[in-house]
């Protein structure tokens, strides 16, 4: 990476780690913040390429100067992602954001069970967002009205799941990874898994570990962002 004036106006993608419980938009703001003060900048054009929920880590691609004209296409890369999937229970945001709402006997379950009901989601699949969503439904997002205790109907939309694999399974636990279309929701893979398998599930880790051909491995944190220009002698 070329820590310049020059290379951050002409363009940069940007590989940053979201930690867990920051908000994309504090990640973006914290990368924005130490290249404005590096380079003593009123204005900078940042922006990034698809949103992870606070509770999730991972890949963040944040684009600057003239990369920004990239983030439609780099929003349409497929994308993946490992995590936990709880057994046994469900929640309001099928993660958790909110407490367990109802639970569920396991013990009819076995990996070979585990499996198949796996193979039932790969491939163009019918999903339903959450209702804890920032997607919009009449100018007003989702999770406004979930917070109000409103009911909404929320339409289902189409995603590809090219691979779903189970990495290890310790009922109620049950690791995977996912590579996915734009807009797949693991949220709401989480919670029809444990639908399809009549136990309910909700999401209880996910981290994004790719983008197209960017990949986790080479990200690096926003403090650590940060510090790769303290150490290089810029004053923050």
């Amino acid at each position: 990476m070329e820590l310049s004036k020059e290379s951050f106006l002409d363009g940069q993608i940007l590989l940053i780690d979201k930690p867990y419980r920051w908000s994309s938009f504090q990640a973006l703001n914290s990368v924005k913040w130490t290249l404005r003060k590096a380079f003593s900048l009123k204005k900078l054009k940042v922006g990034h390429a698809g949103t992870l929920d606070p509770l999730a880590t991972g890949l963040l691609l944040i684009c600057t100067g003239k990369s920004t004209k990239k983030i439609p296409e780099l929003q349409g890369m497929e994308k993946e992602y490992t995590g936990t999937f709880h057994l046994g229970a469900t929640t309001p945001s099928y993660d958790l954001e909110t407490a367990v709402d109802a639970t569920y006997p396991t013990g009819h379950l076995t990996e070979s069970t585990l499996r198949e009901a796996a193979g039932q989601f790969l491939g163009d699949v019918l999903q339903k967002p959450p209702v804890f969503s920032a997607i919009k439904k009449d100018g007003k997002r989702l999770y406004q009205y979930a917070r109000e205790g409103k009911a909404v109907e929320v339409p289902t939309r189409k995603v590809h799941i090219s691979e779903f694999e189970l990495t290890r399974i310790a009922v109620p636990e049950v690791d995977f990874r996912v590579r996915c279309s734009k807009g797949t929701y693991i949220r709401s893979l989480a919670y029809d898994f444990g639908r399809a398998l009549d136990c309910g599930a909700y999401l209880s880790v996910l981290k994004r570990t790719k983008i197209g051909p960017y990949n986790v491995n080479k990200a690096v944190s926003p403090d650590e962002f940060r510090d790769l220009f303290r150490e290089s002698g810029f004053e923050l």
